[in-house]
C-alpha cells in the first residue's frame, strides 16, 4: 500500500469512527475490535489502528488492558472543562494576536469570513445551519492562525475534537429551541467584537471576549442534558455517563 493510500484510509477511517463515537454509535465503553472494524470500513487492519491511536490522542479512545481501545465515556465535569479549556486557548490565541498586531490582508481575510456568517441569516427558509457551521468553524480556524503560535493551534485542534468542546457544537440545527437559535446571533456579533479588538491592537479585551465565546458551548450543554430527542440534537451527549 502506498503513502498517499495508507494516509487516506487512515483519514476516512479516523473521520468515520470519531462520527461513530459522538453520534453515540459506539457509546462509551464499547470495546473497538481492529479486526472487526476493518471488515466493517472495507480497509485493512493497519489504517485502523493508526485511527484508533489517533482517537486515543484527541482523548474519545483509551486503551484497554491486555490492549485495544475502549471508547472514553465522559463526566459533565470533564464537557465543562474541555469548553473552558477551548475558551482559555482562543482567548490567549486572540490576545497574542492582538498585541503582535495583523497584517491587513489577515484582518481582510477573517472579516470577509464575518460577512459571510451574515448570509446565513438572510434566507427565506431561516438560518442556514450547514453553511453557518462550515464558516463557523473557518472563522475558529483563522482565528488560531493569527497569533502564528503551533503550539496553540496545534493545542487547539486536539481540544476541538473532545465532545463539545467544538466551535460549532452549539449550531444544532431545525430541531434548536429560539433561544438557541438567538445564541448564534449573539455569537455572531461576539465574532465581530473580537476581530475589532485584534485589529485595535486591544489584547486583553479580545481575550476576553474569545472566552466568553466559548462560554455558548457551555450553555447549551446546559439547555440540552435531559432532552428526550438531546443525542439527535447535540452529537457528543451519549458520551456522557452522569
Amino acid at each position: 500500500m502506498s503513502d498517499t493510500r495508507g494516509s487516506t484510509h487512515t483519514k476516512r477511517a479516523t473521520y468515520e469512527l470519531r462520527q461513530r463515537i459522538v453520534g453515540g454509535d459506539l457509546p462509551g465503553g464499547t470495546r473497538l475490535y481492529e479486526v472487526a472494524l476493518a471488515e466493517d470500513l472495507a480497509i485493512s487492519r493497519t489504517p485502523v489502528r493508526e485511527a484508533m491511536s489517533r482517537l486515543a490522542e484527541e482523548g474519545l479512545l483509551e486503551r484497554a488492558p491486555g490492549g485495544g481501545f475502549i471508547v472514553r465515556s465522559f463526566t459533565h465535569r470533564d464537557a465543562i472543562d474541555a469548553i473552558e479549556l477551548r475558551g482559555v486557548l482562543e482567548g490567549t490565541a486572540a490576545r497574542i494576536a492582538a498585541e503582535q498586531g495583523v497584517t491587513p490582508e489577515k484582518i481582510k481575510e477573517i472579516r470577509d469570513v464575518v460577512g459571510a456568517i451574515d448570509g446565513c441569516f438572510a434566507g427565506p427558509g431561516g438560518i442556514d445551519f450547514d453553511r453557518y457551521s462550515e464558516l463557523n468553524a473557518a472563522f475558529h480556524d483563522l482565528l488560531a492562525e493569527l497569533c502564528h503560535s503551533p503550539i496553540i493551534q496545534r493545542e487547539l485542534e486536539r481540544v476541538k475534537s473532545l465532545p463539545f468542546a467544538s466551535p460549532s457544537a452549539f449550531v444544532l440545527g431545525h430541531s434548536a429551541s429560539s433561544a438557541q437559535r438567538q445564541s448564534l446571533f449573539t455569537a455572531q456579533a461576539q465574532h465581530r467584537a473580537i476581530v475589532q479588538a485584534i485589529e485595535a491592537r486591544e489584547g486583553a479585551r479580545a481575550e476576553a471576549l474569545a472566552r466568553e465565546h466559548a462560554r455558548i458551548a457551555r450553555e447549551n450543554l446546559a439547555a440540552n442534558r435531559g432532552a428526550g430527542d438531546s443525542v439527535q440534537i447535540l452529537p457528543g451527549l451519549a458520551l456522557i455517563v452522569d
